[in-house]
């Protein structure tokens, strides 16, 4: 039995139940301007700090500021505090929201644009920025990550439920399984049990050396390490029944990127289990873990997950008792 609770939730979202007509001239005037538009598209790829926004269009932060109080006032983005830092993003709009439909057509036809050039290359920059920030974390700090991580969620707190969740997939083929960053290689012996081949990918080569020696102590002959990205996957057309992302998430500069990723890896049917943190104000966490992210809320993983056609199935929370609650999502590719 595993001694902590393991419920199902469903989030609270607030419903604008009393538009008018000057609300409605609000929101028109702030998706009418061109650099707001282009602030909403890319927003579209995940959050973004002030600065970053600022980095990304070449503007000055007192007008980027301007047009993100335009936007919020509209409703049309909203913010979430990581630690000192503010980040802005799209907001979560409930279908029976009175501008769930306009919002929906509006962010549903700037995602089908393309972001210009010079913007889609500092995008880039931005987040290999983040991936060095992040992959000279566990260059230095390798030898010792298992006890920085055992400060937010050790894999003997939540790994039973994990392996579980892995256990009662509705999966109808059981060959192949991709894990995204494996670290110490914790779950493999799990997988190596239920499928017939398994690919570990990591773009941590100190991390990797954990892992391997892991899988060289137990034999586990039907795991196969790789030094790389899901780009490296997409190139060798690796294709899973099976992508697992255990408690990487937060590592990753572009945590939208592993669900559009993943749609394309999956085989017909396969399945997307994500295990993260819940959304926390943890600061500590990003020195002393690296972590880029302080959890995720549900809705941003939902809306991740949609936007890449995979269709949602179980959701379940484990709290720990330390205050930290864990995430178990399970999303999958339709067959055709």
């Amino acid at each position: 039995m595993l001694n902590q609770a393991i419920s199902i939730t469903t989030a609270n979202n607030s419903i604008n139940t009393h538009p008018s007509i000057d609300a409605l001239a609000s929101y028109s005037k702030a998706s009418a301007d061109p650099l707001r538009l282009n602030i909403l598209r890319i927003l579209g790829e995940g959050s973004f700090g002030v600065l970053e926004l600022c980095e990304l269009f070449d503007v000055k932060q007192s007008s980027m500021s301007h047009h993100l109080k335009i936007l919020a006032k509209a409703g049309l983005v909203t913010t979430r505090r990581e630690g000192n830092s503010i980040f802005y993003r799209r907001p979560f709009i409930a279908p029976n929201d009175t501008w769930f439909e306009l919002t929906h057509s509006l962010l549903a036809t700037l995602d089908r644009l393309f972001l210009p050039e010079p913007i889609t290359q500092r995008l880039q920059n931005l987040y290999q920025e983040r991936s060095l920030n992040s992959q000279e974390f566990f260059t230095k700090h390798a030898s010792e990550f298992l006890e920085k991580q055992d400060l937010i969620a050790s894999h003997e707190q939540y790994g039973e439920a994990l392996e579980y969740f892995v256990a009662t997939l509705n999966l109808q083929n059981t060959k192949s399984a991709l894990e995204i960053g494996p670290g110490e290689g914790d779950l493999l012996p799990a997988l190596s049990e239920r499928f017939q081949q398994i690919i570990g990918l990591d773009v941590s080569d100190a991390m990797l050396k954990k892992a391997r020696a892991k899988v060289n102590e137990q034999a586990l002959n039907n795991v196969e390490l790789l030094h790389g990205d899901c780009q490296l996957a997409l190139d060798q057309e690796i294709k899973a029944d099976l992508i697992t992302c255990n408690m990487v998430l937060h590592h990753v500069p572009a945590p939208k990127e592993i669900f559009n990723h993943s749609a394309q890896l999956l085989k017909p049917g396969g399945c997307l289990l994500i295990t993260d943190l819940c959304a926390h104000d943890q600061e500590w966490a990003r020195e002393s873990c690296g972590d880029l992210w302080l959890g995720f809320a549900p809705e941003d993983l939902t809306r991740w997950a949609k936007d890449a056609q995979l269709q949602e199935e179980q959701t379940q929370f484990l709290a720990l008792r330390n205050g930290f609650q864990i995430q178990f999502r399970t999303f999958r590719r339709a067959l055709s």
